[in-house]
């Protein structure tokens, strides 16, 4: 590969890969054609997911320049797609992996694709804390509930007095009640 096409290969995965946070780093190897082509539309038509082959050389290049390093190199050995387009991270692993795991399409992709590793806001984390982690919405429903606990309990706690005081008024206005109605 020549100077020129080498440079402007990185320059349109610089241009794809620009401000890019969230992304899945998978090994597809050995996938046929019309497996390939299904994974990528299925994953287009569901959340606007992309995946795209990359030379492992071009694409540890252009993350170290965005400020993306992986402490296990490792990662950048065999066949390497990115896969990136989720709103969170959260969103693009559990798309990804409900897609693999789809009984309709898993038989064309067991064994054959592999998440190597996961990359949340700039950080490398595992596949399984991605998967684990919750998207912008589940964060701020966890966040508002836990504000709004404590306010739930104290009003509990002014109510139950008034709940017990008026319970007393009722149990005492039925005994004179009764006690009337006896003479």
């Amino acid at each position: 590969m020549s100077k020129l096409v080498k440079n402007m290969e990185i320059q349109a995965l610089r241009k794809d890969f620009e401000g890019l946070r969230d992304m899945l780093i998978v090994e597809v190897n050995g996938v046929d054609s019309l497996a390939n082509s299904g994974l990528r539309t299925n994953l287009r038509k569901k959340k606007k997911i992309r995946l795209k082959l990359v030379k492992n050389s071009f694409a540890k290049k252009i993350f170290s320049e965005n400020g993306i390093s992986f402490p296990n190199q490792s990662i950048w050995s065999g066949p390497t797609a990115i896969a990136w387009g989720a709103a969170s991270i959260a969103e693009l692993s559990r798309e990804f992996q409900a897609e693999l795991k789809n009984p309709k399409t898993s038989a064309g992709y067991k064994d054959k694709v592999k998440v190597k590793s996961a990359v949340a806001d700039g950080s490398p984390v595992s596949f399984e804390l991605a998967l684990k982690m919750p998207t912008r919405e589940e964060a701020i429903s966890n966040i508002v509930g836990l504000i709004l606990s404590p306010a739930g309990r104290l009003a509990a706690q002014l109510t139950a007095p008034g709940g017990v005081l008026a319970g007393q008024i009722k149990t005492i206005s039925e005994k004179t009640e009764g006690a009337a109605s006896a003479n």
